[in-house]
Order: C-alpha cells, then structure tokens, then sequence
C-alpha cells in the first residue's frame, strides 16, 4: 500500500519520524515541500496531484498544514486519494483556535464548505488533541460534514500529538489503514 506524508508547515518530513517504525509495512513516500512561505494551501495541493498522478492512487496523512493539503488533494482528485488521515488540519480557516497565532496564508486560507466536504467519498480519519490548536468544534464539524469520517480527540495532547503520544497514534492510523470499519452495535451516524 502506498502512502504519502505530508508534513506540517514550517516542517519537513523528519515530522513523521515517531510514525516510521509503525508504517514499516507500507510503501511511504514523503515529499518535501521547499516553497512553503510562497505557495498557498491550494498550489500546494496541486503539487500533490501530480505527484499522485506519477505514482498512482495512495493514501494520504497530513499532518495542520499538511491535512488541509491532503483535503484539498481529495476534493481536487478523490480517483487518486484512497484512505485519508486528517491530523491537526482545518478544512476553513476559520477553525483555528483564536488563541492561535497565524500566518498571513493561514488568515484566508483554506476555504472549503460543508458542502465540499460533504461530496468526498474516501474514507476518512480525523485525529486532534483535546488542547489543540484547531478548535474541538472546527473538528466536529469536520467530522459530520464528510459523508465516510471517524473522530479521534486524543486526550492530552496538543497540536503535537504525534510525538506526544506516538504509539496512540500509530495504533489508529495504523489500523485507520489497513482494517475494513468495524459492524458497531448502536449506530447513529452510520445507520444508512
């Protein structure tokens, strides 16, 4: 199985390195974006697309910046996404905390609706600390508006949940990627 990381801003793909012992059995591939203080969210995901485009279908798991690229990816290319791993990441931008401190991009930037959201089909995981920067809310709403979405709020963490609590993390993205949803005993979402 192929997998594409895409790091936070500010980053590189060493973002990942409490994750790659975990992911040993998938085929990973981690780009690096270079130009991150003169793209925005939306070129960047482009980017991303033709790199899909050159390696076939995968997986993503962005990681703040990165998850809204992989949002972005789905929304322009869902035939290329399979399963998504959305940690940390805001589909508006205005699903950053207010406390947060933001960059110029991160003030208008992304600006996806409900309703694009509600037209992905893949599979979709959304992990956020309980103390993140992205609002509890922003999460929720998040999670209702894709038609095929999990929620993880992992309890004490923050925006650096990934190397706050790695083997948490791992253990549901690892299963997130390889396992079929469970059959749960009292659905309400998924009842249809």
């Amino acid at each position: 199985m192929t997998l594409v990381l895409l790091h936070p801003g500010g980053a590189d793909p060493s973002a990942f390195s409490p994750q790659l012992d975990a992911l040993i059995g998938f085929d990973v591939h981690a780009p690096h974006r270079v130009d991150q203080a003169t793209q925005d969210h939306l070129e960047m995901a482009q980017e991303t697309v033709a790199f899909l485009e050159k390696t076939g279908p995968a997986h993503l798991l962005g990681c703040s910046d990165g998850a809204t690229i992989a949002l972005l990816t789905a929304v322009l290319r869902p035939d290329l996404v399979q399963r998504l791993v959305v940690v940390c990441g805001v589909f508006h931008y205005d699903g950053w905390d207010p406390a947060t401190e933001l960059t110029p991009m991160h003030r208008r930037s992304p600006a996806l609706t409900e309703n694009d959201l509600g037209k992905l089909p893949n599979r979709t995981l959304i992990m956020i600390g309980d103390d993140d920067e992205v609002t509890l809310e922003h999460a929720a709403a998040m999670y209702r508006a894709l038609p095929n979405a999990e929620l993880a709020v992992v309890p004490g963490t923050s925006h650096g949940l990934l190397h706050e609590k790695p083997a948490l993390c791992n253990a549901m993205i690892v299963d997130f990627l390889t396992n079929d949803p469970v059959a749960t005993y009292a659905p309400i979402r998924r009842l249809v």
